[in-house]
């Protein structure tokens, strides 16, 4: 555990999947107070705000948050759309380019919750699970956006600008593949039986087992050299 003297705030994004599980999981290894931010954006499910507070609860925070914002006001996404989920036989399978299931400007969204309420606490330090190596393409995850809104949170912010604070966003999964994810995670103690990745679950509340987010999640265990604990709906042989 890195020593931070007398223990600062963070605010951790935590959506209750694997790589923002595997976050909180890191903040709190490395010594901050953690503080939880996740969203009831619109999205077609809440099987995953279960899972957060779930994995909060199992890993410990300060503070839990679950902010209420309506992204199906804009629509544009097969997550807040009616807009079929693109399903596949297997990781292979994934296509090139952006797809429908990108959310417009929802980590931006996300963010501007968690440096709004960073400032607050007077905390400097935000935590999100971005990837850009196992991970479907979205702009919002790449190293140039995480830098970007780095130096926008230190030029917005009444902190950043008297000086009383320097906003550092961490991404500790960006050159991560979902199999070095997965080993992280689980040398740091995390049940990942408690998470939910699917972006079209069961009304049961099953992993589809063919989605992007499935497929991405399923390939990192196997290539970690273990299971996936998690049930699917389309068998139990994952």
């Amino acid at each position: 555990m890195a020593d931070l003297g007398e223990s600062r705030q963070a605010v951790v994004l935590v959506s209750g999947g694997l790589d923002s599980t595997t976050v909180l999981a890191i903040a709190k290894a490395e010594g901050y107070r953690v503080n939880a931010l996740s969203f009831r954006y619109g999205q077609r499910h809440s099987v995953e705000l279960e899972a957060a507070r779930r994995v909060v609860a199992a890993i410990g925070v300060e503070r839990h948050v679950i902010a209420d914002i309506d992204l199906r006001a804009f629509g544009g996404s097969a997550l807040t759309d009616a807009i079929d989920v693109p399903k596949h036989d297997n990781a292979a399978g994934l296509g090139e380019g952006i797809p429908v299931t990108y959310v417009p400007a929802r980590n931006t969204v996300f963010l501007s919750f968690a440096l709004a309420w960073a400032e607050t606490l007077g905390a400097s330090d935000l935590f999100i699970g971005v990837n850009a190596l196992d991970y479907s393409g979205y702009p919002d995850c790449r190293p140039e956006y995480i830098a970007a809104f780095e130096t926008l949170a230190n030029l917005a912010t009444k902190a950043g600008v008297e000086g009383t604070s320097r906003f550092k966003i961490h991404a500790p999964l960006m050159q991560m593949d979902k199999a070095a994810i997965v080993r992280r995670g689980l040398e740091l103690g995390v049940d990942y039986s408690l998470t939910h990745s699917c972006y079209d679950p069961t009304p049961e509340g099953l992993s589809c087992g063919a989605c992007d987010s499935c497929l991405l999640r399923l390939k990192g265990f196997s290539e970690a050299g273990t299971t996936d604990p998690i049930r699917y709906a389309s068998g139990t042989d994952k």
